[in-house]
């Protein structure tokens, strides 16, 4: 069940940046809530548009505003290439998203969870920082003695008939992900406008 805070954020920036808000029971208890469609309320400055997409994609991702700022800056200072592609790439790399996508959690806030409690290895190293950023060819595992605890009693059943994206891969036999090539998003998975929060930090 969301709590009243999450429930608020999402009313403000949208039902996308939460899995739990992301049900069709959310998006009933909504419309009863605010039957008034909210292109109204929508900012009336660039500055309030630029605003609301960059909290957007950092609640989705979950990152704080100072490491989103160095994301996006770090890519502005670079220049060249498409810096959409880039800033997607960059926050789908961190660990704790490649645990939530590798479908070992149900949401982001749980695999960052899992990645700080020592739950996650990247070639056999114990990592704990959920900002860590995978490479091509690293090799995702549970730590074996996790493996026995509750939270991953289903976990075998699960990936049986999970469906992986196209960047990452399993192999059952050895219980080791792979990532084996760079994130890609479709247009409609991405819910946030990229190039307006490239102009919020550009001011």
């Amino acid at each position: 069940m969301i709590n009243k805070a999450k429930y608020k954020v999402a009313r403000k920036l949208g039902p996308n940046v939460f899995d739990k808000t992301q049900t069709q029971k959310y998006a009933i208890r909504a419309a009863r809530r605010n039957p008034v469609s909210r292109k109204n309320s929508r900012p009336k400055t660039d500055y309030g548009l630029q605003l609301l997409e960059k909290q957007k994609a950092r609640v989705t991702y979950g990152v704080n505003e100072r490491q989103f700022a160095k994301y996006v800056k770090t890519i502005l200072d670079k220049k060249g290439g498409n810096s959409t592609d880039k800033l997607i790439e960059t926050l789908e790399r961190r660990l704790d998203n490649v645990v939530y996508r590798l479908g070992l959690a149900n949401s982001r806030q749980f695999s960052r969870q899992l990645v700080s409690h020592g739950h996650i290895r990247v070639n056999g190293e114990r990592v704990t920082i959920p900002s860590y950023q995978v490479s091509i060819g690293d090799k995702v595992t549970v730590k074996e003695g996790s493996l026995k605890r509750p939270i991953f009693a289903t976990l075998e059943e699960k990936l049986k008939t999970y469906n992986f994206p196209s960047w990452l891969n399993y192999d059952p036999e050895k219980k080791v992900f792979l990532v084996q090539g760079a994130p890609k998003l479709g247009v409609a998975e991405i819910t946030f406008d990229v190039p307006v929060i490239f102009q919020y930090y550009s001011r």
